[in-house]
């Protein structure tokens, strides 16, 4: 479907993460067909040590990651706006680390992500604990990475669901996700409506619906990213997320440029469905 002409895709990868296939110039040509104006990369940060090294880029890697980004964007100017971005991971004693890693490039966007399925967070977070503690933990984390101020938006912020998808119900954890996000609001950190949660074992978007409605009572900006790991998903499922917003309560979405962030009225997307694409 087209969409309105300032819309932005701004969640996906390439090759470095490892488990994305596709060159960003096959990722801008699926934009292009689709009708966005733009799209952001944000590919697995590096992290220290080896940090969940099989799903990432290496720290020696990132000045090819700017570089190919770089490349793409000179391919399609004037057609499709892409932008150098990055999937930043958050954990505790890291946090000096990130920042380092976010001065090396110009990022255009910061996509914070708390991973609760890494080896990592499991040492720190499961062991010993019930299941219900463990995904409590992982939403404690996404208030902790908002008030570290490293980050413009939180990714798929209730992926914990798909650690246990067919015990998982929102219900069991609403007394700790609406303080959690009384803390994020107060920071005005952006969230974000991942469409990749349709096709995972809990299938849905990430958030669900019921937490959607709690991030609109509070007026946390949500940005849309399909968290495309292959160019033929580039822009999926957005006309169900828009329709997600607008039922939970927003008139708006967001997206962010020079980690500024810009807002588009829901509707005027929605209207552009009556015009040519702009392809």
């Amino acid at each position: 479907m087209p969409y309105e002409p300032n819309m932005y895709d701004s969640h996906m990868h390439t090759p470095l993460c490892k488990h994305a296939r596709g060159e960003p110039s096959a990722y801008a040509a699926q934009a292009e067909r689709v009708g966005l104006r733009g799209i952001t990369f944000t590919c697995h940060s590096p992290m220290p040590e080896n940090w969940d090294a099989g799903v990432r880029m290496t720290l020696e890697q990132l000045p090819q990651y700017v570089d190919m980004i770089g490349a793409a964007r000179a391919e399609y100017a004037g057609r499709v706006d892409l932008r150098l971005g990055l999937e930043s991971d958050y954990f505790p004693g890291t946090e000096c680390w990130v920042a380092d890693v976010h001065s090396q490039a110009d990022f255009s966007y910061i996509l914070g992500s708390v991973h609760a399925l890494t080896k990592e967070f499991k040492a720190r977070y499961q062991n010993g604990r019930t299941r219900l503690e463990y995904e409590r933990s992982y939403f404690e984390s996404l208030a902790d990475a908002a008030e570290t101020g490293l980050y413009d938006c939180l990714s798929h912020p209730d992926i914990v669901k798909i650690a246990h998808p067919k015990q998982y119900d929102v219900a069991d954890h609403l007394d700790t996700i609406r303080p959690i996000l009384d803390r994020i609001a107060r920071t005005g950190v952006a969230m974000e409506l991942n469409t990749s949660g349709l096709n995972k074992p809990y299938p849905e978007m990430n958030p669900g619906d019921v937490m959607l409605s709690e991030m609109a009572q509070r007026g946390i900006p949500v940005v849309i990213g399909s968290d495309s790991h292959d160019p033929h998903r580039v822009g999926a499922d957005f006309d169900k997320a828009l329709a997600n917003l607008q039922n939970a309560g927003y008139e708006r979405v967001s997206y962010f440029l020079d980690r500024e962030r810009y807002e588009l009225m829901i509707s005027e997307v929605f209207l552009a469905e009556l015009q040519p694409r702009l392809v």
